[in-house]
């Protein structure tokens, strides 16, 4: 199965019921259709108007299976072996698919800060780079890779104001 909304049904959270949430927390938003985008590089093909900071975002565990959302500026280098020391834990590495699934609730292709909806139980550390420290626009996927939120800085705060998830500001 691809990350697109072909597959919304199977996914613990639509995409429709993110949205729904975000009205409700009177977040404002812009959604964007478009191809399915797995990658950096692919969406900066097909980025068309939607112009702010675009995010990358990588799900991290580390050996003692604690569970990371790392969320940058799709330019920012990540060394992953800083990233350990200024969270002081062991060697990160990537979680696999299925991990990601059961932590996130999305396929790899659709990760986002977004995602932090399926974790009520907060099992998953959320990292940001101090650059989404904003109020412009940036650019997420809503559980699914083809579709982008355009929303403000100020109010991705919100949202995790609402999940629970506290940001670790990370100078990258």
């Amino acid at each position: 199965m691809d990350a697109s909304s072909q597959f919304k049904d199977s996914l613990p959270t639509a995409p429709e019921t993110l949205l729904a949430l975000l009205d409700q927390l009177q977040i404002s938003y812009l959604v964007h259709e478009h191809p399915p985008l797995c990658t950096v590089e692919e969406s900066k093909k097909n980025r068309g108007i939607m112009l702010g900071f675009h995010i990358k975002n990588l799900y991290l565990r580390d050996r003692k299976k604690r569970n990371f959302l790392l969320v940058a500026g799709e330019d920012q280098r990540i060394d992953l072996k800083k990233i350990n020391q200024k969270i002081g834990c062991d060697r990160l590495s990537f979680g696999s698919a299925g991990r990601l699934f059961e932590m996130l609730g999305v396929r790899p292709g659709a990760v986002s800060p977004l995602s932090l909806i399926n974790d009520p139980d907060r099992k998953v550390h959320l990292l940001l780079d101090k650059a989404l420290h904003t109020n412009d626009q940036i650019y997420a996927h809503p559980l699914v890779n083809d579709m982008t939120l355009e929303i403000k800085g100020s109010c991705l705060q919100k949202f995790f104001l609402h999940t629970g998830h506290k940001p670790q500001w990370l100078e990258l």
